[in-house]
This record gives C-alpha cells, sequence and structure tokens, in this order.
C-alpha cells in the first residue's frame, strides 16, 4: 500500500480509501449493501492487514447504522487511523435535522462522534451544498467544532468550482479553518470534474477522495451492451449517471488491456484514477472478501504510457468553452 499526502494537511492517506456506505443495510441504503457487525468487522481487520489507514461514512447511511459498525470495527485501532464522516443529509423527521445550519452541525458532530465511539474526528465534511444557508454560517460552526477539539480537518463534497473557491476566500479572510479535501464522482468513465474542479483543487492544495471510482459498479467488467447480471447494484440503482454508448468503449479498452496484463476490468479501472496526479485517495466499497481483495490489487497494476494514452483517448471529453479557447490562446504563451 502506497501512502499520499491528504491535500495540505500533512497527514499521509492510504491510495485505498475503505468506504462503509454498505454497512447497516437499513431505509434507502439498504440497495448499496447490508453488511452486519460480523462482515464489518472482517472487511474492516482485511483492510487494516492490506495497509488500509483511512475510513469514510457518513451519518445518514443505514440511518447512523454504518457509523456504529465502523466505530466498533475500528475500536482497536482508532489511533492508527484516519476516520472521516460528513453531515448535510436529513437525519430526523423534523425540519432542521437537515442542512447545514449551525444548530444541526453542533448536532450532528456529536451524535456522529457517540455512534462511532471516538472521541475526535480526523475529516469532518459537509456532504453537500446548503441552498438555505450561507457559506460563512456554515464555515463560522465548522470552526467552531475544530476549536474545540472534536474535528482535526475539514472537507467537503459534491460542491461546484465556485462553491469550493468562495468557501477557501471567506475561511481565509477570517483566519478559519479551510476545506483540506473534496470528496467527489470521478471514473474513467465520467470525467466531468477535470473542466472545472481539478484545476481548482491543483492550485489551491485541495485533497480529492474519489468516490465511485467504478462508476457504481457500471465499470466492474460484469456489465455489457447485451445487458448485465441481475441484483447488482447497477441493475437495481443506476446511478452515478454515465453515457452508456461512451462507457462501454472504455470498457472495451479497459477488457483488452486487463486480458494483456492479466488483470481484471476493475482493478484497470481504479488503476487509471490512481494514475492521475490530482488524486489523494480511492474510495472503495465492498460487500465480500473477494470483492474487497479485488480493488485492493489496483495499487498492483501499473499501466505504460501506451495505456494510459489509448485510455486517455476514448475516455476523453468532448470539447467545451472556454476550456478550448483557454488552451488555444495560452498555446503561445507555453515556453518551449
Amino acid at each position: 500500500m502506497r501512502y499520499r499526502s491528504l491535500g495540505r494537511t500533512g497527514l499521509l492517506v492510504s491510495e485505498i480509501c475503505f468506504g462503509a456506505m454498505t454497512f447497516g443495510g437499513k431505509g434507502f441504503w439498504a440497495v448499496v449493501g447490508a453488511q452486519g457487525e460480523t462482515e464489518a468487522d472482517r472487511l474492516v481487520g482485511k483492510a487494516i492487514e492490506a495497509g488500509v489507514n483511512f475510513f469514510d461514512t457518513a451519518d445518514v447511511y443505514s440511518e447512523g447504522e454504518s457509523e456504529r459498525l465502523l466505530g466498533k470495527a475500528l475500536a482497536s485501532h482508532r489511533k492508527d487511523v484516519i476516520l472521516a464522516t460528513k453531515v448535510r443529509g436529513r437525519v430526523g423527521p423534523g425540519p432542521n435535522d437537515v442542512g447545514l445550519s449551525r444548530g444541526h452541525i453542533l448536532a450532528s458532530v456529536d451524535a456522529s462522534l457517540k455512534r462511532l465511539g471516538t472521541d475526535y474526528l480526523d475529516l469532518y465534511q459537509i456532504h453537500g451544498f446548503d441552498p438555505l444557508v450561507p457559506l460563512d454560517e456554515t464555515l463560522r460552526a465548522l470552526e467552531q467544532i475544530v476549536s474545540s477539539g472534536k474535528v482535526r480537518y475539514l472537507g467537503c463534497s459534491n460542491l461546484a468550482a465556485w462553491q469550493i473557491m468562495k468557501a477557501l476566500g471567506i475561511s481565509e479572510r477570517h483566519g478559519w479553518a479551510r476545506f483540506d479535501s473534496l470528496q467527489a464522482y470521478y471514473s474513467i468513465a465520467g470525467r466531468d470534474l477535470e473542466r472545472e474542479v481539478v484545476p481548482l483543487l491543483e492550485d489551491q492544495g485541495v485533497g480529492l477522495m474519489v468516490w465511485s471510482p467504478l462508476a457504481g459498479g457500471f465499470l466492474s467488467g460484469k456489465f455489457s451492451r447485451e445487458g448485465g447480471p441481475e441484483g447488482t447494484r447497477r441493475a437495481s440503482f443506476d446511478f452515478p449517471p454515465v453515457d452508456k454508448d461512451r462507457a462501454y468503449r472504455v470498457v472495451d479498452v479497459m477488457r483488452a488491456i486487463a486480458t494483456e496484463k492479466g488483470t481484471t476490468v476493475p482493478r484497470v479501472a481504479l488503476a487509471w484514477v490512481l494514475h492521475q496526479r490530482w488524486v489523494s485517495t480511492v474510495i472503495i466499497g465492498a460487500k465480500s472478501d473477494e470483492q474487497l481483495a479485488d480493488n485492493l490489487g489496483a495499487t498492483e497494476v501499473v499501466l505504460s504510457a501506451d495505456e494510459v494514452k489509448r485510455l486517455a483517448e476514448v475516455s476523453a471529453l468532448p470539447a467545451e468553452y472556454p476550456a478550448w479557447m483557454l488552451e488555444r490562446q495560452g498555446s503561445e504563451r507555453v515556453l518551449k
């Protein structure tokens, strides 16, 4: 296992992060996974044995059960791991049991700490944007929980580039703790992040945590133009959205490379993401020992320059303004 810096924090996190979204199986999240305590303990133990030191969950996953199961599985390893969770989603029936208000953040962090069985969180992330709450109000509340010692670092998830930059500006102006990481969807079948967000992350020193690097299972190698197996997550929950025609062309090239290298399609898909310099860590979820082992094996796959080129070409984003104009105008200002 290799380790990478998470933004400017100085924290070294494993390039594979274990995501606990499959733990619990309650409510809406049952379609994603339903691993109970025994399975959670075993999978977390195997991940730690493989060198994983980064674990991610959220208060909304399985109505808090994911946090409880992950916290129990990590109890004897707490000082040796980086533990992350999130706030923003609905956690109760009340009108204020959702969002990024000061009240909801302060109540939610205490609830998460209790479920996880710890007195501090290494990384606390807002799970999305809240249009009802000004960013400075949210950021002031986050600064408060960092100052109190309950949280060490802050992150965000699923934000647009302008929202991230605005938040960074507010934090810098007030001298508050800032967002050191972004958790976002990114895969070889969904490279939209490269248009605006990736340049921002590199410029501002914000780490990237990738969620759904296999596009919700679409890049697992189980799906083809003829269809896919029943009972899979993708079959019952078609998310995140992908351009399927383009994605199938990508899978064709990945399958050919996997055959040439004697490996699997998902390992090639994960290896491609890990080859991108702006990626800090890739979050994987696992329902079985075999799936976990296969995903962890991606760290051993080394893509040649020609293979990277083939994958880049088949998955390339279509040209979009203003990117093509910036490239055209900037070409003459590049020193030879």
